[in-house]
């Protein structure tokens, strides 16, 4: 079987490893300044600092927002592979939804029937209703915001990238012509005494000089109409952050929603009376009248210790309105009550709630 190869056009690289030859011989001869240097016109150079400016900026917001939507680099990372390989993103649970997962677990083995348990659930669900709107904020920001400025960044910025280099390119062409004509114009007394025409090796220096001059001229007219395009390009940005914070307000409005009705259900969970916890253990005060109890405990210093107060707000009775009573007026417990309530119980895990 005859396999045929590419064809490969000498000339064509020897001229192209020229012309690289020239131009690194040029861009050194700039750095020792040894030679000079065609300038760009100062609407250009106004014109090319606010592409640099725009692409700075605009890679620096897109890198943040990224960041704040996904502040795990690692994610952002997989995100990044799975994209450049046009596959589906992988999907993956927020810390809120594994949260509410484990609250709602908790919750179940806590018992849902008790207060603390079915609480745990209420808050685990809205937890995880606050992670399935985070998940779609992240998506909504990064259509409207994100992918936009990425598309620029790799269409519009790119060409301009590229375009410029080869501005670049052909400006080093055009001084290293300009140089070979200088050179050629002094060497003529010199050619001359050596029998070299020296109008035929001018006359090629200078034709070389209008072609890289006329190379030159189209490449900074196309490279400056591209740069004035980056100005037009504001005001498509401007509705790309109109689009984002629209999406904020959504997203922080539904949030807000979801907190407020669970802080409504955990209110009308709440206990209507007062009780008294003792070790975790609920002690229902609506047994009785209010009670104002204090005794002291003697330490081996000496010292006396105030170890329980109890303090209902109100009285209810039968058929009359709650009375308000201070806690001087409250009738006093006999101390062996109290001890027995509170036996073998740490002072520090009495509380009325």
């Amino acid at each position: 079987m005859n396999i045929k190869m590419p064809e490969f056009d000498v000339k064509k690289f020897v001229k192209g490893a020229g012309s690289t030859l020239s131009r690194v011989v040029q861009l050194t001869e700039e750095k020792l300044g040894t030679s000079e240097k065609t300038e760009m016109d100062a609407r250009f150079e106004h014109l090319s600092e606010r592409s640099d400016s725009a692409k700075l900026w605009t890679e620096k917001i897109m890198r943040d927002t990224e960041a704040a939507l996904i502040p795990n680099p690692a994610n952002r990372m997989e995100d990044f592979i799975f994209e450049k390989i046009e596959k589906q993103k992988p999907k993956r649970l927020s810390n809120l939804e594994y949260l509410g997962l484990d609250m709602i677990e908790g919750g179940g083995e806590f018992g849902q029937d008790g207060p603390y348990g079915s609480a745990l659930i209420k808050v685990g669900q809205a937890e995880q209703k606050l992670g399935s709107c985070e998940r779609d904020f992240i998506g909504s920001a990064g259509m409207c915001f994100i992918q936009p400025l990425k598309k620029f960044l790799e269409g519009e910025m790119k060409t301009i990238t590229k375009e410029k280099g080869v501005l670049e390119s052909k400006r080093l062409d055009l001084d290293a012509c300009k140089n070979r004509v200088r050179k050629a114009r002094s060497m003529i007394g010199q050619q001359a005494k050596d029998g070299i025409s020296p109008e035929v090796t001018l006359e090629q220096a200078e034709r070389d000089l209008r072609v890289a001059q006329s190379e030159f001229d189209r490449q900074a007219e196309i490279t400056k109409l591209l740069l004035e395009g980056i100005s037009t390009t504001q005001a498509t940005h401007l509705r790309y952050l109109h689009s984002l914070v629209e999406a904020q307000v959504r997203y922080y409005g539904q949030c807000n929603k979801i907190m407020s009705d669970l802080q409504r259900e955990l209110v009308s969970m709440r206990p209507p009376t007062p009780r008294l916890r003792v070790n975790s253990e609920d002690v229902d005060l609506t047994c009785g009248p209010p009670y104002l109890s204090k005794f002291q405990t003697q330490d081996s210093s000496q010292h006396y210790q105030q170890t329980i107060t109890l303090h209902p707000a109100v009285l209810t009775t039968s058929g009359k309105p709650p009375l308000s009573i201070s806690p001087e007026n409250f009738p006093i417990v006999d101390d062996s009550v109290i001890a027995a309530l509170v036996a073998d119980s740490d002072p520090n895990d009495i509380s009325v709630l």
